[in-house]
């Protein structure tokens, strides 16, 4: 009898253990996929530019190199846009919503890190082009203060969303400047200000790895659709031309596009 208790007590002995081995082996094949489904990845959006495809960078400032939509043969010298609420949205429509906001510059700063990082996954890409009435405070960010980003008067104040500055060839071939500056649109007939910001939903994007997102600008669509502009007609003190900056904010739609996703 006491051998057999004894034999009895190794058999459970052994057993536990391969239940404890059977357990651990689980439990880290568990915790191996788990660490695997929550990879966590940064992104940072790199903008390129062109005109109808073909590359604009600094190099090419002061060339009339570019014709728009009316037959306006014109020039770049200054490019500048703000982009704000960059949101990643899962398959589910959950939303990660990034704080913050970006000055893009053509002959600087062309990267926006974004803050925080993301699991991997589908997702889609939006973010909103110049400040929305929430973030449009006039003097609320010493950084684009001290770069003259901030829109001098007090009406409709805030800040601005766009600067694309050159000259163009008038009619009679002589050489004008232009200033396509975009900000909050003022009506002084009725002193009614309308929010001429607008979002921007970019199509879905598979991420694994750390990511760099190109976002293309097509400088040649703030001129075609549906609007096509005549520099002739349009060229200066624009910010505070009501429909002008209406019209600015509807062809600005289909300036951008994703480009290479480089993974």
């Amino acid at each position: 009898n006491i051998i057999n208790v004894y034999l009895h007590e190794i058999k459970i002995a052994i057993m536990n253990k391969i239940i404890i081995t059977f357990l651990s082996v689980f439990m880290l094949c568990c915790s191996s996929d788990n660490d695997e489904a929550v990879k966590q990845i940064s992104l940072r959006l790199h903008f390129t530019h062109n005109w109808d495809n073909t590359p604009v960078s600094s190099g090419d400032f002061g060339k009339f190199n570019y014709e728009n939509q009316k037959g306006n043969k014109i020039s770049i010298e200054n490019l500048r846009y703000l982009i704000s609420r960059v949101n990643i949205i899962k398959s589910n429509n959950d939303t990660i919503k990034f704080k913050g906001y970006k000055l893009i510059t053509l002959n600087g700063e062309v990267f926006y890190e974004l803050p925080e990082t993301i699991s991997e996954g589908s997702y889609k890409l939006s973010f909103t082009f110049g400040f929305n009435d929430d973030d449009n405070i006039s003097g609320a960010y010493p950084d684009l203060n001290a770069v003259n980003w901030n829109v001098e008067s007090d009406k409709p104040g805030g800040y601005h969303f766009l600067q694309l500055e050159g000259k163009y060839k008038n009619s009679e071939g002589m050489e004008e400047p232009y200033l396509f500056h975009a900000i909050k649109a003022y009506n002084a007939m009725n002193d009614s200000i309308k929010d001429t910001s607008f979002k921007l939903d970019l199509g879905t994007i598979s991420l694994k790895n750390n990511a760099t997102i190109e976002v293309k600008m097509n400088l040649a669509e703030w001129f075609k659709n549906p609007h096509p502009w005549d520099l002739n007609e349009r060229s200066t003190d624009l910010m505070m031309n009501f429909d002008a900056q209406l019209d600015m904010s509807d062809n600005g739609k289909d300036v951008f596009r994703i480009g290479e996703i480089t993974q």
